[in-house]
Parts: structure tokens; sequence; C-alpha cells
């Protein structure tokens, strides 16, 4: 049996630090010698993987409500069928990336990183740098689940590897198809009902409608407390990216970042995206927009949907419930996409990936990669997938009569995203299309969500999304610093300018400034990375 820990690594001090960032990283590299997993009775094929237990200490993120991983009845299970016992020093989201590039740093790895929690440019430095080993030869010899998948699918493998060839992580996939559209427009039937408003369909209409939830006191209580719109700017999905589209007809996401036509585009200097912010700014002069919009935070936004007395006509959200609570479900319904200015009806497609890296990587501190590689394989089962991201079957899955996996309702009083977080680990996976389809139902709400989606936005994409490509070092320099410039003055001019209705008298300055910081050569770098990819 064999312990590794890293635990003393995150609690370094600062000094400590500072002497530890000298280090490579790589002291204990498995790449400058064999591999030992034929020392514990390694089996190439079948269960368990090795004969005699073999400790392995995995290291990583994990959801602040999860148990240590230990715990989980799923990861016990793993241990019994493959005898490879796991020491998990997963922490918490906020500590772990507090500490990870400390413990990078050290000599004290891990033998895994599951969960990473690496950003795409660190993934670069430490697979470069050898404190994470290429995976690709791993993957051909010791892994013929995941080896079939990337074969079928060269997408997912276009996805993970590096611009230098090699794969430094593997890959989490959950293919729903509602990423691609997760700001969801609602609106308060009932006070169109009492106003006799029919449904809006228009970007027209539904600015009338927001006139009258402000000046017709919709909800009867004598005071002008109506909030006919509210949104929360850059959140994963309370934007107002597809009233851009609709008032401007320029379809945009939170990365300002689009493809058409095979072409990269930077949307936040376009006419159309202008035309769009300066319509907001005429609705936010006219009391139309939530004062509030560009300053609360996810507490007080959710909060006014249940206030004491109905106060919002109109809002972005995933999720009604969450927004509204149980009692006034029936008080609103999903607007959808509205037709534009231009007479069409435009749905903004995010940059938020189905296909993520960064799920698993072997440190250079492993001295086994053959079994770790044979262990990980397992999980791309789809099967053995679907159990990792929503939990064992017989604890929160069971088979329908079809053979498909199913949710067991939770308890009253927690909810499927709670219970997930307790009981499924996450990690390296793949659910696709087929696999929603032949193996594994997607959750109630999921599956609501994707049937909103299929029947609301899909029919009228207006771009594709940014594929996941991974940059090289060299866009990477390009890019990064640039990139976060350009993207801290849209995201202040996109404020002020629907706040103080400038738009118009500052845009050249705006163009100005975008060309000054670089624009030109990120779009140049992201055009180079996407030809790349679709090669």
């Amino acid at each position: 049996m064999r312990h590794r820990r890293f635990a003393a690594a995150v609690a370094l001090t600062a000094t400590g630090a500072l002497l530890l960032s000298a280090c490579s990283g790589t002291t204990d590299a498995s790449t400058t010698g064999a591999d030992l997993s034929a020392d514990f009775g390694f089996n190439a094929e079948g269960l368990p993987i090795v004969d005699e237990t073999l400790t392995l200490t995995f290291g990583g993120e994990k959801s602040a409500l999860a148990p240590d991983y230990s715990e989980m009845e799923l990861a016990q299970q793993w241990e019994a069928d493959t005898n490879i016992s796991i020491e998990w020093e997963n922490l918490a989201g906020q500590v772990y990336q507090e500490k990870k590039n400390l413990m990078l740093a050290s000599n004290e790895l891990p033998d895994v990183l599951y969960n990473t929690g690496l950003s795409d440019a660190e993934v670069v430095q430490y697979g470069t740098s050898g404190t994470l080993i290429p995976l690709e030869d791993l993957i051909a010899e010791h892994a013929p689940i995941l080896s079939a998948l990337l074969e079928e699918r060269p997408d997912i493998r276009a996805a993970i590897t590096a611009s230098d060839g090699h794969i430094y992580t593997l890959p989490s996939v959950e293919e729903l198809g509602i990423l691609q559209y997760p700001n969801f427009l609602f609106i308060n039937t009932a006070w169109l009902e009492k106003l006799d408003i029919p449904m809006p369909t228009t970007i027209e209409e539904y600015r009338d409608a927001l006139e009258a939830f402000k000046t017709l006191d919709p909800n009867g209580n004598g005071q002008a407390d109506e909030i006919p719109l509210s949104f929360k700017p850059d959140h994963f999905c309370a934007n107002p990216w597809d009233l851009i589209a609709a008032l401007g007809g320029q379809p945009t996401n939170n990365d300002h970042r689009i493809v058409r036509d095979g072409k990269v585009e930077f949307t936040a200097n376009s006419e159309g995206y202008r035309q769009g912010v300066e319509a907001l700014g005429e609705w936010f002069a006219d009391g139309l927009i939530d004062q509030e919009s560009f300053s609360h935070d996810d507490v007080a936004y959710l909060a006014k949907g249940k206030s004491e007395t109905a106060v919002l006509g109109s809002f972005f959200w995933w999720e009604l419930k969450e927004m509204v609570g149980d009692d006034r479900l029936n008080d609103y319904a999903l607007l959808g996409i509205l037709e534009g200015v231009d007479g069409e009806r435009q749905a903004s497609v995010s940059n938020f990936q189905e296909i993520s890296r960064g799920a698993f990587a072997i440190t250079s501190a492993n001295k086994y990669p053959a079994a770790t590689m044979r262990w990980v394989d397992r999980l791309f089962d789809p099967v053995m997938s679907a159990q990792a991201s929503w939990g064992p079957i017989g604890i929160t899955q069971e088979e329908d009569a079809n053979g498909m996996l199913v949710q067991i309702p939770a308890e009253a009083g927690v909810s499927e995203g709670e219970r997930r977080q307790l009981v499924a680990p996450g990690g390296p996976k793949v659910t696709t299309r087929e696999h929603f389809e032949t193996v594994v139902a997607p959750e109630p709400r999921a599956a609501e969500r994707q049937a909103l989606v299929d029947e609301h936005f899909a029919p009228y994409k207006a771009n594709d999304a940014y594929p996941p490509v991974m940059l090289s070092n060299e866009e990477l320099d390009t890019v990064s610093f640039a990139q976060t410039d350009i993207n801290t003055l849209v995201k202040e001019k996109f404020a002020s300018w629907i706040v103080n209705g400038t738009v118009n008298d500052e845009w050249d300055g705006y163009l100005a400034q975008l060309e000054s910081l670089g624009i030109e050569d990120v779009v140049n770098v992201y055009q180079q990375a996407y030809d790349r990819f679709v090669g």
C-alpha cells in the first residue's frame, strides 16, 4: 500500500510559496521511470485492476455541499470493484481555487486531479512543464471505452487536445442541448390578463406591455411599485442578450464572441449592438427596467419574484419556480424569442460548453499511470457516467420498464440539485445525446428546459457557439491580458450606457479604446484557433 498526502502543501505559508515557486513540480515524475503498476499485480483486462490493494491520492475540487468522496456509496463501489483505494483530498471550490497553484508548484502533488478546476491556461502551463503528464498513449493502450468514444467523436478529441498535440486532461460531457440558450424571458400573464393585453410576439408589443405594467397598477395596491423588467448582466442565465438581438439585430452572448458562416465575430463593437444598447437605455430612462439591474446580487434578484405583493412583470432566469416560487407558477409564462425591429426572430447562442476539459489529470507524481488509466476508463461507460453525474442506481436512479435509468424522486424538502451534490462525485464522464435516449433519462427539470429550448429557441438559432478550443501558449499570451481589459471595458460601458443613456456620445471613443486594446489581434487569434479546431 502506498500513501501520498498533499494537505501540507496547501497549508504552506506565503514564505514557503515563494520558495516553492522555483520548483517545477516534477520531482517525482513518472515519465522518467518505469510504470510500477505490475508491482501490485496489474491486470490489463477485467476486474480487479490490481490483485494487491494500491492506494492513490486524488486531489481537486468539489461542491461545498458534497461530503468527503470516500463517504459516497459510488466511490466505495469503485474501490471494491478495482482494488484501488483512493485517498480523497478534494476541497470545496473556493478553498481549492485559492490553494491549487501552490499545490501544483510543490513536490507534494497528488497522483491525480479529479475535477481539476484548471483553466485552459493552467492546463497548458502545467502540461508543458511536465506537472501533468500526456495521456494520449495511455488512452490508446489502457482505455478501450474512452478510445472508442474519441474515435467515434473526433470533436471531443479535438476539444481535449492541446495545440502541441497532447491530451493533458479528460472530458466531462453532458449533451442535453440546453446550455446554448440559458436566458429564458418570462412575463407575468396574470397582469396581461388583468390589463386585457394579448401575449406579446414582437419587441414593440413587449415594450407596450412593460409600459402598461409601469403605469396601470396591475398588482392593484395603488402604488407605483411594479418592476416591468429585471435582469442581471454577466450572469449565467439572466442576461438580456436576446433583447439586443431584437432591438438591434445583433446576436451576442456573455463573451461577445460568436461564429457565423465559419467567421469569428466580436459583437460588442457592431452597429447592431450599439442600436440595441441605445434602445435599452431609452427603456431604462422610461422606467421600464429595474433600477437595480446592475447592482443586485442573486439573493436580492431572486427575492423580487417572491415578494409579498407581486411586483415583477418580466424577467430573465433559467427556472421559473426558482424565481417566483410555487404560489405564482401559474402567473407567468415563457415569452421566448420576440420578432425584432427588423422582422426577424434571433436566438443568441451562448458559448457555455457541453464538452468540458479538466475533469481528470494524472500528475508527474503518479508511479502507476497504467492502473490509473484503467481505473478512470470505467467511468466513461454510459451507465457509470450516469451514476457519476446523478448518483448510484438504487439511491437516486432506477431502471424503468424499458431499461432506462430514471430519477427516483427526491425526499420532500430536498431539491434534485442538492441531492445530486451529496451523492454524485462528477468528474470524468460522458452522456451524449444518444445516451439520453437509450441509457439515462434527463432529470425532470432538465427535460422541461429541453422541451422549451426545442420549441422556443432552437428554431431561431442566430449564430454558432465558439467551440471548446484549447489555445496554445503563444495564443494565450496574445489574448489573456488584452481580453481581460476588453471584457472590463465592455461590461462597464454596457451598464453606464443603459443607466445614463450616453452610448451615442461615447461610441467613437469606445471603438478607439477597443482598437488600442488589441481587439483585432484577439479576434484573429480566436479565428486561427477555430480554423485549427474545425480543420
